[in-house]
Formats: structure tokens, sequence, C-alpha cells
């Protein structure tokens, strides 16, 4: 659930609620900076900001700033103790920035539109002394690497810059794509799933938020410009199909090309397309067998392995 459409429905409905971010990061810790938590009156919505002790304070500091109608800037360390409970292999130091809702039009115009933007900046003053202040602006998707939240150098202000999360083109609409465009859209990728058959690629097949594309790789791609942003999961029915999307789909910028398969299948595929002209070194990218080694034998396992190796790629790991 997009967390900042919760806070404008929540403080609509109740005229209370209270928002926690991670504002900024130094260390080891259990979240990435821009991570968020929703608070209601009896406690955490949706979302999580660390688990354990960290969690549980700044629970409370939602709570006490619904209240007092008043942010609050927590710092908490992790020193081994703590960051042994949670999980963590040393300590670190996270800035949480906890923000009551505020039932005023101007402040949940700045949610929705957060909500709706793919791109942009928020910026919120860490101190309301004067007047909550908040506000939006939008801007243009920027590839480059950068911190979803942070505080300025004065610490005045927290500024989130919104970007689109990374889109998952799955090829093959069948039990393991499918399972693999699911597990994608729950792990907060973007996905398209592109099948030729149009009974594979029936829309209802998938949920809502999942793009369901009837067509070939060549109508695909140019209804869909890959950048090195995307990640690209080939996993059609059978050796052919294969081939030609990754003859196109190899050369292409985007960042991550995985073909469903065995090393065997690698050899054979690879084999024909370097003798049809493609480059080597498009090809020695390509992650075959796609996913990571866990066994994975179920569409469903596989799936995980699959996702957990775009998690890694997202997060600059894999």
């Amino acid at each position: 659930m997009n967390v900042w459409q919760a806070a404008a429905d929540l403080v609509r409905r109740s005229g209370s609620g209270a928002l926690a971010t991670v504002a900024r990061v130094r260390g080891s810790t259990p979240v990435p900076a821009g991570t968020k938590m929703l608070v209601g009156a009896e406690g955490r919505l949706i979302g999580s900001v660390g688990g354990g002790c960290v969690e549980a304070e700044v629970i409370g500091a939602a709570l006490e700033a619904q209240r007092r109608r008043e942010p609050r800037l927590l710092t908490q360390h992790l020193n081994a103790d703590l960051a042994g409970d949670l999980g963590l292999s040393c300590g670190g130091t996270v800035d949480i920035f906890v923000e009551p809702l505020v039932a005023e039009e101007s402040y949940i115009s700045v949610l929705e539109s957060a909500a709706r933007a793919e791109s942009g900046l928020v910026r919120t003053a860490t101190d309301w002394t004067s007047a909550p202040l908040k506000t939006f602006e939008p801007l243009a998707p920027n590839p480059l690497p950068q911190a979803a939240a942070t505080l300025t150098r004065d610490g005045r202000f927290m500024e989130e810059r919104l970007q689109p999360a990374p889109r998952v083109f799955v090829f093959g609409a069948g039990h393991v794509g499918s399972a693999i465009a699911r597990a994608a859209a729950a792990a907060g990728f973007r996905v398209v799933v592109i099948d030729d058959r149009p009974e594979y690629a029936d829309a209802s097949r998938f949920a809502d938020g999942i793009a369901v594309l009837a067509a070939d790789v060549e109508t695909a791609l140019t209804r869909y410009a890959l950048t090195t942003g995307d990640a690209v999961v080939i996993a059609t029915r059978g050796h052919r199909n294969d081939a030609l999307i990754l003859e196109q789909v190899a050369i292409s910028p985007a960042g991550y090309v995985g073909l469903l398969g065995s090393r065997r299948k690698k050899a054979v595929v690879t084999k024909g397309l370097k003798a049809a002209g493609v480059p080597a070194k498009s090809l020695q990218r390509v992650r075959v067998p796609v996913g990571l080694p866990i066994g994975a034998v179920t569409p469903e396992e596989i799936a995980v392995s699959v996702v957990a190796e775009l998690i890694g790629w997202r997060r600059g790991e894999a």
C-alpha cells in the first residue's frame, strides 16, 4: 500500500495520526533512509522503521506527536547489544523524523501529490513553531543513485527525493513467469508482463498494478524503451522464443538481464546468438540460470530466488 496515500486517508478520516521517516543513517542500520511508518491512535498501521526497541520508541514518540501536535527528531545509536537484537553485525546511527498528520488541506495535498507522483521533492520543516511546513515540487526522474531522504546541513528541513521504482519486464506469462511477476510486484518493483499469447497475457490473471501486454518482442520494445534502470527476465515456453527475445534484449541498455534455464541451455542459446552476430560481451552479462542458487523447484520457489537476486541488483549487492 502507498504509505503517502494511506497517511492522507487516515488524517481525512480521523483528523490525526503520525508519520515516522528515517531521515538519515550512518553506519550499519536495519533500514535505509526514506523508510516510513504510519502510526494511528492505537499504534503502528503500515511500514516499519527497524523493529525491536527502535520501533517501540518511535511509536511512543508518534503517539506523543499526535497529542502535542509537534514534530520530533529522534536519534538512535545502535550499540552492540541493540544491534545484536536487531540482527545486525555492527552498530550505526539513525535519525528518525516523527511528524503529526495535520488535517489541513495544504498539508494533505502534499501527501496526495507525493502518492501520485513518480518523482519529485518533498521538503518538511523540522520546526513547526510557527506552522507546519511541508511542500512538494515535481522533478524529472534522475537515473543516478541518490539518498531517498536526508536532513539539510542546517537541520531545518528533511528532504525526500521520490524516484520511480525499477521496472521489471517479465517475458512469458506461464506458471513461472506469473509467479515471478507477482513476487516482483510484492517487492516493490513496477512490473510489465509480456507474452505473445493473448490467453496468457490476460490482465485478469494478474493483480492491479501489474501491466500486461499481449505482443511479440519487437512490439514490446517499441512500446517500452529499455534503460539502465530496467530489469528483464526471460521465462518463455521454449528455447526458440527465449533466443528471439535475448537477441534483442542482450544488446539493450537494461541493467539486469536474466534467462530462466540451465547452464546447458545457456550454452546452446548463446552459441546460436554468437553465430547470429550478437556480441559476446553482451551475452556474458546475461544471468543464466537466473536467480540465486537456493535449489528452487516450484514456480513460487523460483520466483523467490529470482526476486531475491533482483533485490540484490536494485541495492547494488548483486
